[in-house]
């Protein structure tokens, strides 16, 4: 009885995340919390505690892009990079570094340019988006830092084309730390200016 319970929840814990992959894909949602709630709801298990991780979800995820949708998420993709490197080229002084799914792959059409870059305070970040005369929303999010520690930054998001470009902005020593993914709880990939313009021309060759 233990075992075939074991079995079910195991198999239940896959559906979900096969389903909040493809929720992702499809709607556009790039919160996993979010779509792991709408998957658990579709699948009549609201109240299930047993919710597959975020990583179970961004694996699901790519063999989803791989399968169904490879050709137009790879155009989306090299899309979403092309305007990333537009960006990190006007921001250039401020160090860019991509983050998130764009960098990752798992990008859809729907997903925002996450860049995270360096300033001596975010007052110098909106003024040079003032003197370029590039409107933008300034709102804050919390990251983690080790097992327990949050600390809240502000944010700057303003439109290229029609992609949302997402600005964290951080101290000028904040190169040295990168916060913890929400995927595996690890220090948070950041590329450069020049890796992502050499993804770039490896996509095109």
């Amino acid at each position: 009885m233990g075992k075939r319970a074991t079995t079910n929840d195991a198999r239940m814990r896959q559906l979900m995340a096969q389903e909040a992959a493809r929720i992702m894909a499809e709607e556009g949602i790039g919160d996993y919390l979010i779509a792991k709630r709408k998957a658990a709801e579709r699948l009549a298990a609201p109240d299930t505690r047993n919710l597959p991780t975020n990583k179970e979800i961004q694996e699901a995820l790519i063999d989803y892009q791989r399968l169904f949708q490879a050709e137009d998420q790879a155009s989306s993709l090299l899309s979403l990079r092309r305007t990333a490197v537009e960006a990190m080229r006007f921001l250039e002084r401020f160090r860019p570094r991509l983050v998130g799914a764009v960098l990752h792959g798992t990008a859809t059409q729907h997903s925002d340019v996450d860049l995270h870059i360096f300033a001596s305070s975010p007052e110098d970040v909106a003024l040079y988006l003032i003197e370029h005369q590039i409107p933008y929303e300034a709102s804050e999010r919390k990251l983690r830092f080790g097992r327990e520690e949050h600390q809240a930054f502000p944010v700057f998001r303003f439109v290229a084309g029609d992609v949302v470009v997402d600005l964290t902005v951080f101290s000028d020593k904040g190169l040295r730390e990168a916060p913890r993914s929400r995927i595996d709880g690890q220090p948070m990939e950041r590329a450069s200016l020049a890796a992502v313009e050499a993804m770039l021309r490896e996509s095109v060759e």
